[in-house]
């Protein structure tokens, strides 16, 4: 019998009723091995990693072996990315598989998988490679760079590769919101009346690029107040507006969040769903073209319901290195419109995503537009110039299908709705009335993480696997906060990181070089760079701005003259002495130095600690949570009260548990391909 090894045990079940009974179905439950936690787990300078199989994966790994071991045969199924070749490629070294076969589908539906499993391939190294030097950057940077700019910021903070130009970037938006100082302009407007309705026409001040903007409102009083104009030129034409691109993984993540008001992180885990149900494609793709195979099907589907037909195949440009040659995100049955879900939020997805699939195949909305040059001359000033504009939909084409959806693409279109009648030119007109429009310039808005994950992708910084807990990961550490209408904001802790990763100029927070690593990656997976190469020249740029950085100020107790640190408490920062608890001198923090003393310090170091039991798996999520690590006992402890989400891991410990991975092996993806 053959074994499949996928990554979620969701598919399992539809895997094992697709193959039958010569084959049976294993999950990894995802990732089976790591760097260490407790260690930087990469040799310097050949960047061999070490990794170690975490306590949640050794009985997954346990039980995979022995399933490995009664198979006449051993096809690796994880998800079609980087990150599954990688897990592949762990499975397989962990298990001691030299003859595993790697095996793909971008769909769980019967055709995708019978043709994957009787095509197997190698694994691709390439792509393993390009995981691992993805992962030793960031642990690199995480290992050398959180401590040296915790130790000069008195606090503990954590740099990332690309959650910190994320963060730059909220930082950026909210520094000019701040310093933003608005202008208040003018414009004017008539109006008539016409026999399809009111219409409206936009007075031309002849603006140019150094003078943007009428600060005297004057001339604009002027062309508001104009009664009779004649009509300069008329012109009626037509436009076509085309369907938008199927959904890569950043666009359903933005139009989720515009249409459905999901996270990315909640997109992505029903996107996970409906893929596991075999109901759409991968959903992790940069890619927004159709299969010829998808693109037939869509076409047949619009021929059998009077849905009108794009003449020829659409397709849109892709980015040069488009991960792994995956197609858009699309229903795997073009003819289920709608799906019977026990999440309403995931059938609504799934609407969602049918709807830009099918129309993306379709025709072209057209529009019969009719622009119009108005002029009229005001006693004292010189002639008046308006320009009125507007257009009628004459065949919906796709808009047909979509046009109610309110995402951005389609929400944010022209389309308002200003009935320019038949006009001759010469023709004189009478204005029912005018306006004077006084105008206010506005401060860019804030980031929503719909708009931020589509800077990310603007910028080049993370891929599509990493969108949804880039924003996860920087809220949760404290650098930024969501309102109640889904805006973003750095903290000053979020600014406190950014302020010191830049003075100190680590290229990483930059958004040209995080770009640019992002490509060399890119490039480490078609086979077109080493990845040791690209690790090595990072690094060495990292390790020469970890040189330059000046060495931190050194504020000595006043008591016995051992350093102070600088501490964190719930009602907010204060400073400690670094012998404590010999000396228990504390100060108030006072731009971030230590104050006098004699005021009330917050959460003081005399506050009793709590130790806690946190399980390998829950140790970033204690952090975040306030927990802290005691080097000497090797435990997690708090000051004081202990958080409502830390309160279960102050229970004792299940009897026979574990606290540390286990160190299974320490062979290296590089060493695989010597």
């Amino acid at each position: 019998m053959k074994l499949l090894i996928i990554e979620s045990p969701n598919k399992r079940e539809k895997l094992e009723h697709i193959l039958g009974d010569g084959y049976q179905v294993r999950a990894s439950f995802g990732h089976v091995r790591d760097l260490p936690a407790d260690s930087l787990g990469v040799a310097v300078p050949s960047y061999a990693p070490t990794y170690v199989v975490p306590e949640k994966s050794a009985k997954h790994i346990d039980a995979l072996r022995r399933a490995a071991a009664s198979a006449t045969s051993v096809l690796l199924a994880t998800d079609p990315d980087r990150e599954g070749e990688a897990i592949a490629w762990h499975i397989a070294d962990e298990l001691k598989l030299p003859n595993a076969r790697r095996v793909t589908f971008n769909e769980i539906t019967e055709a995708a998988v019978r043709a994957a499993v009787a095509a197997p391939r190698a694994l691709d190294m390439h792509l393993v490679h390009a995981q691992e030097a993805r992962r030793i950057l960031d642990r690199l940077v995480g290992y050398e760079v959180s401590p040296a700019i915790s130790e000069r910021a008195g606090d503990r903070l954590s740099a990332g590769r690309v959650q910190s130009p994320a963060v730059k970037l909220l930082v950026d938006r909210e520094r000019a919101i701040r310093t933003f100082t608005p202008t208040t302009h003018y414009g004017a407007r008539l109006r008539f009346d016409g026999p399809a309705g009111p219409w409206t026409a936009e007075w031309d001040p002849g603006l140019s690029p150094d003078t943007p903007y009428l600060l005297d409102p004057t001339r604009a009083e002027a062309a508001a107040a104009a009664r009779t104009v004649l009509v300069d030129a008329i012109e009626d034409t037509t436009a076509r507006r085309a369907p938008p691109a199927p959904f890569s993984t950043s666009t359903l993540q933005q139009a989720a969040h515009t249409a459905l008001k999901l996270k990315p992180a909640q997109t992505m885990e029903l996107a996970q769903k409906l893929f596991e149900a075999g109901l759409i494609t991968y959903m992790r793709t940069d890619s927004p073209n159709l299969s010829a195979y998808a693109i037939e099907a869509i076409s047949a589907y619009a021929q059998a319901n009077n849905l009108p037909a794009a003449p020829t195949p659409r397709t849109w440009k892709a980015k040069a290195l488009a991960q792994e040659g995956h197609e858009a995100i699309r229903p795997t049955d073009v003819a289920q419109r709608v799906i019977d879900h026990e999440n309403p939020k995931a059938a609504a997805l799934y609407a969602l995503i049918w709807r830009r699939a099918v129309a993306s195949q379709l025709a072209d909305a057209e529009y019969a537009v009719r622009t119009a040059t108005l002029r009229a001359t005001a006693p004292g000033v010189e002639q008046l110039v308006y320009h009125a504009k507007g257009r009628t939909l004459t065949a919906p084409g796709w808009l047909s299908l979509t046009r109610d959806d309110p995402t951005e693409d389609e929400a944010n279109s022209d389309d308002a709705a200003n009935p320019v009648p038949a006009l001759s030119q010469g023709q004189g007109l009478h204005p029912a009335g005018g306006d004077l429009l006084t105008k206010t310039t506005k401060a860019a808005k804030r980031y929503t993480q719909a708009t931020l994950v589509r800077a990310l992708e603007h910028h080049g910084i993370g891929r599509p696997s990493t969108y949804a807990s880039i924003l996860t990961n920087i809220e949760a550490r404290g650098y930024c906060e969501e309102d109640a209408k889904g805006n973003l904001s750095a903290t000053p802790r979020g600014e406190q990181l950014v302020d010191l990763l830049t003075q100190a100029s680590f290229g990483f927070v930059e958004l040209d070089y995080t770009a640019t690593l992002e490509d060399s990656l890119d490039q480490v997976a078609a086979g077109e760079l080493g990845h040791v190469q690209v690790i090595a020249l990072a690094h060495a740029r990292l390790r020469s701005e970890l040189n330059a950085l000046p060495p931190p100020a050194v504020h000595a107790c006043p008591k016995c003259e051992a350093p102070m640190r600088r501490r964190s408490g719930s009602k907010g920062a204060f400073w400690g002495c670094s012998a404590y608890p010999t000396c228990k001198h504390t100060a108030p923090d006072v731009a971030g130095a230590p104050g006098a003393t004699g005021a009330p310090v917050p959460n003081t170091p005399e506050q009793p600690r709590t130790y806690l039991q946190v399980p390998y798996d829950d140790r970033e999520k204690a952090k975040t949570s306030g927990a802290r690590w005691d080097g000497e006992r090797k435990a997690w402890f708090v000051l004081g009260a202990v958080p409502a989400a830390l309160k279960k891991y102050s229970q004792p410990p299940a009897a026979g548990s574990k606290a540390k991975a286990k160190n299974r092996t320490t062979r290296t993806a590089q060493g695989a391909s010597k």
